[in-house]
């Protein structure tokens, strides 16, 4: 499974037919009195679509890595029309303005703040256009609060569903590495402090309609800190010694891809294929390490299969299935 420029288009195709796709739409809004009943698109103007305000953010990562990735194909030329008319000054002052409401404090916390911040660290790959620009001062801002964030944070939300700390910490470290020094010490220090031990992991999980890996997130956010030599170390203790990987990381049933929750699994086998491939491309090539690789084959080939056919998963699977296949082709090159 590689990034062919058919595959590019496939996942192109579906995140333009829901980025700008008001309805159906799952709200996260506080109101205090009916002056707030407001509809998605006058609340949030650049990002009303794909059903909810996190998936419409990665559904625009999606489709400008594309765009970076394949820029002569026609989806990259619909991508750039579109993005133009939505990556205004006065759109995302509208979005910044919206996380300023006092209502608003822990609105999509701390997952859509990652995935803004991924997907400005992508418009800035975009030379030729102003996206970066026009994204910066949202994303200054969401740094600022997920600072401030981690400083509140005692200890790490290990659901697997939007709250999950390291999921959003390897995002926003990405962005951060480059651009913002106090953030990046700060998630290293409080990612160490949080995940630095851990060891001999014995969790429960699948969850039943969880689309992220505990162990394999917290995993993966210290492939991005730890030396490569202490990383590997530390993860034997967690995940191989005891057999976890060999024994229970294995790909999940969806039963009921209808089933806006249940279709969250979907999501868990793409989730788990980016991070197997991810972490197993900052081990090396030595043959200790190749269950990562045929746990990560065996959670992609699953997951690939589901990304479009119902709206419940595709409306954001699409983006997981991207992270995975670019791990996978980063580590294959």
């Amino acid at each position: 499974m590689e990034l062919s420029e058919n595959l590019a288009r496939k996942f192109a195709d579906i995140a333009l037919g829901h980025v700008a796709r008001e309805y159906p739409h799952k709200l996260d809004h506080v109101m205090a009195g009916e002056s707030d009943i407001r509809h998605p698109r006058d609340l949030h103007p650049a990002f009303f679509g794909s059903f909810d305000w996190h998936s419409c953010v990665h559904g625009w990562w999606t489709l400008l890595t594309l765009r970076r990735l394949y820029p002569l194909m026609p989806q990259a030329l619909a991508t750039e029309a579109l993005a133009d008319t939505t990556f205004t000054q006065s759109k995302i002052a509208t979005e910044l303005a919206y996380f300023e409401r006092s209502g608003a404090r822990a609105f999509e916390r701390p997952y859509g703040w990652a995935w803004l911040l991924y997907l400005h660290h992508e418009a800035e790959r975009h030379g030729d256009r102003e996206w970066g620009a026009q994204l910066e001062p949202l994303a200054q801002a969401l740094a600022q609060k997920l600072c401030a964030y981690l400083h509140i944070l005692d200890y790490p939300i290990t659901s697997g569903t939007h709250g999950n700390t390291a999921f959003a910490l390897t995002l926003a470290r990405e962005w951060a590495e480059p651009r913002n020094s106090e953030l990046l010490s700060t998630i290293d220090r409080w990612s160490l402090k949080a995940f630095g031990e851990k060891k001999d992991y014995a969790g429960w999980e699948p969850g039943g309609d969880e689309f992220l890996s505990p162990v394999l997130t917290g995993a993966l956010l210290m492939s991005r800190i730890m030396p490569n030599g202490r990383f590997a170390a530390w993860l034997k203790t967690l995940v191989i010694d005891n057999g976890w990987l060999a024994r229970e990381c294995r790909p999940v049933i969806v039963s009921d891809r209808s089933d806006g929750k249940i279709a969250h699994l979907d999501g868990l086998n793409l989730s788990r294929a980016w991070c197997l491939f991810a972490m197993r491309n900052r081990l090396g090539a030595d043959s200790d390490w190749n269950l990562l690789d045929l746990r990560a084959d065996e959670h992609l080939a699953r997951g690939i299969e589901h990304i479009a056919g119902d709206y419940a998963g595709e409306h954001w699977l699409a983006s997981f299935a991207l992270l995975a296949v670019i791990a996978r082709d980063e580590g294959r090159a």
